[in-house]
């Protein structure tokens, strides 16, 4: 479609007014008027001409799966038959803010490559619907606009890219959990082999029965213990729909029990899933092997944004009567004050009474605002104390569970994964499970 410019409105708009001046001022000059507007649509119609004659080719390149909280790449490729400036952008649908309009210089007869970044802040999809084309005649005063219709649907996913790039960060710990079982002497619960004392070894791992057979002293070597059962259980009632840092916090959870997933597959031990508001909306049994992460991927993406509220009792009593052997349960979760959080530390006490329970959830960043200036009236004042109760109910939630031999784990949604794997690996080091 080819329509005047801003520049030719505005010349038009200005030359009834000028030529009704110059009639007034100097009736001789009154064919000045009709001169300008018929200069004006000369221009017009000359730049129309060239757009006619200029021709545009434009591709695009669309991600196949985006990853929430991820920037993507849309690779845009417009070709032209003339040197020209031409503005573009891409209509999008669906948890991703509008795109940019972006501006580009082509050459006569060259192509030009442009990417765009969009960003979802929510799974499900992304729909790229239209890309939109403009460029002005080389007088400015008419231009041409294209639409391409694109119709590609991007499924949103969760952040998979983040857990591989934080995951580098612990491949250190692949060496004392090790591929071979034998890096990690001294340390564990599963006995490996006999070896003969030596100064600097500890006296507790005297075998006195073999010592007295060889007749010589001997010490068990012990190593860390595998296949051990790690579940993880996420929340994902109404409390985890709320944004943190432009993200919901349910999907910093799902990235931080990929994270700890991840790692808990690469020490040898085997990975379950279970998804839980007002039911059990997924559960995947614990298992080893390669392709127990893409399973993690799967059951996590599948599971949708909830407005219920979270059962743990119903919830926690399935797990409990699905898990036939003790396992590690890492809780992703979320909670208010006390009163609201009594249920949910009476279930996980009795959950705890067999198995492990690390309990993960995410500080409330914005309780410590009030903290990080001078007050400067009565309502910031009002604010602190408000934020200062809520943080003591919230230690005072933690305390209690910590009574119950849960181990509690609170962080920023930037630090969470790796303070849950640093616990994780602890817990791995003492044989705690």
């Amino acid at each position: 479609m080819i329509h005047p410019t801003v520049r030719a409105a505005v010349a038009v708009g200005i030359a009834a007014p000028a030529a009704l001046a110059i009639a007034f001022v100097a009736p001789g000059w009154w064919v000045a008027g009709p001169a300008w507007l018929a200069v004006v649509l000369a221009a017009i119609a000359a730049d129309t001409a060239n757009l006619v004659r200029r021709r545009i080719t434009a591709d695009v390149e669309t991600p196949q799966v985006l990853h929430v909280g991820e920037p993507g790449r849309v690779m845009v490729r417009i070709a032209c038959s003339d040197a020209a400036t031409i503005e573009f952008t891409i209509d999008v649908e669906g948890s991703t803010a509008p795109l940019d309009t972006h501006s580009a210089q082509v050459a006569a007869d060259d192509a030009l490559e442009r990417e765009v970044e969009i960003r979802p802040y929510r799974r499900g999809s992304v729909r790229l619907a239209r890309l939109w084309l403009r460029s002005a005649g080389p007088l400015g005063f008419a231009a041409r606009t294209l639409r391409r219709s694109l119709d590609h649907d991007c499924p949103v996913v969760p952040n998979i890219a983040s857990v591989k790039r934080q995951a580098l960060a612990f491949a250190a710990s692949d060496a004392p959990l090790g591929i071979k079982p034998q890096i990690d002497k001294g340390t564990g619960s599963e006995f490996e082999a006999l070896r003969e004392y030596a100064a600097g070894l500890d006296t507790r791992t005297l075998d006195w029965k073999h010592s007295a057979r060889h007749r010589k002293l001997l010490c068990k070597e012990f190593q860390t213990e595998r296949n051990h059962h790690v579940v993880l259980a996420l929340d994902t009632g109404h409390l985890m729909a709320e944004t943190v840092d432009g993200l919901p916090k349910l999907d910093h959870a799902i990235g931080t029990l990929l994270l700890l997933g991840y790692v808990s597959l690469r020490a040898g031990d085997k990975v379950g899933v279970a998804a839980f508001d007002a039911r059990t909306r997924a559960f995947v049994t614990p298992s080893g092997g390669v392709g127990t992460m893409a399973r993690l991927q799967r059951a996590f993406a599948a599971v949708d944004y909830s407005t219920e509220e979270t059962n743990f009792t119903l919830a926690l009593a399935e797990l409990r009567d699905r898990l036939s052997r003790r396992s590690l349960i890492v809780v992703a979760t979320d909670f208010v004050d006390t009163v609201t959080a009594d249920l949910m530390i009476d279930n996980i006490g009795y959950l705890a009474k067999r198995h492990l329970i690390i309990f993960a959830a995410l500080s409330d960043t914005s309780l410590e605002d009030p903290f990080a200036r001078r007050p400067s009236d009565l309502e910031h004042v009002a604010r602190a104390v408000v934020a200062y109760d809520l943080m003591r109910e919230r230690q005072a939630v933690f305390t209690r569970l910590a009574r119950l031999g849960v181990l509690c784990v609170e962080a920023p949604a930037s630090r969470l994964g790796p303070s849950l794997v640093n616990r994780y690996l602890a817990v791995k080091a003492r044989d705690q499970i």
